[in-house]
């Protein structure tokens, strides 16, 4: 209820400082990369009529519920599979409206330069939520560093591990904690939003990096109540323009890749 008040208020407050704008809604983002490429929209939006208010979020789980709750408008920082387990674990009503860029994910490590260094036995963390440590664990079978059992789809588990020839420990973690794991275990696989607050680059960093294919484009979600409104068309087509492209290619440098 706070966090509604909260973010009404602010609602408000964006109406009343731009009373030519048609409509004012609130999207809730990760820190980060998501966080930068909102505020590069919003005053492309803004000339489109709509006014956005940005909301940063520290994990993958609260965003979800806050849409659900109605205390957002839309969210923009998951995948289709993570949105997928989300609905079905909780019931949500939510529907993806557009893609938007991907994170090739990454393995890193403080102690070993490559990964051919990593030794026998070595501790590797992983995302604790089935999308993202799955993500990790199917990175692992395309290098060839373990096999998964057949027909795991896209959210395997470490139970799903059917062959690891090199002995490796698979510690999960959440995934917020997975860049401050490092230092307690020999290399850990973390999402690029999380790489980049901890001062890492998902380009040169990682000893181990996702091909950046598959099911893991990032989405813009609303309401299922919402999806034909015309603010979200508004602002698919304010995120989806030469000028974010452009933004997202250069100030990301291969870490973040736009999908129009």
């Amino acid at each position: 209820m706070v966090l509604r008040l909260l973010l009404a208020s602010i609602a408000v407050a964006a109406a009343i400082a731009n009373p030519a704008l048609a409509e004012t809604i609130v999207i809730g983002v990760t820190a980060g990369p998501h966080a930068q490429i909102f505020a590069a929209i919003r005053p492309i939006a803004a000339k489109n009529g709509l006014d956005i208010v940005i909301v940063e979020f520290k994990d993958y789980v609260a965003p979800n519920a806050a849409l659900a709750a109605g205390d957002l408008q839309a969210n923009s920082f998951q995948n289709q599979p993570y949105l997928d387990n989300q609905t079905a674990e909780h019931g949500y009503s939510l529907e993806t409206v557009a893609q938007t860029v991907n994170f090739p994910v990454g393995i890193y490590s403080k102690k070993y330069k490559s990964w051919d260094a990593v030794p026998q036995g070595a501790t590797v963390s992983i995302p604790n939520d089935p999308t993202n440590g799955g993500r990790f664990l199917l990175l692992l079978q395309d290098k060839g560093v373990l096999k998964l059992k057949p027909g795991a789809g896209f959210k395997p588990g470490v139970a799903d591990i059917i062959d690891n020839p090199r002995g490796f420990k698979i510690v999960e973690v959440d995934a917020a904690q997975t860049a401050r794991s490092l230092d307690d275990v020999d290399a850990a696989g973390i999402n690029t939003n999380y790489a980049t607050l901890a001062g890492l680059d998902p380009v040169k960093d990682p000893i181990l990096r996702e091909d950046p294919k598959g099911p893991y484009t990032n989405i813009i979600v609303v309401r299922s109540a919402d999806k034909d409104k015309p603010w979200v068309k508004t602002l698919v087509q304010s995120y989806q323009t030469p000028e974010i492209r452009e933004f997202v290619l250069t100030k990301f440098k291969g870490a973040v890749l736009p999908s129009w």
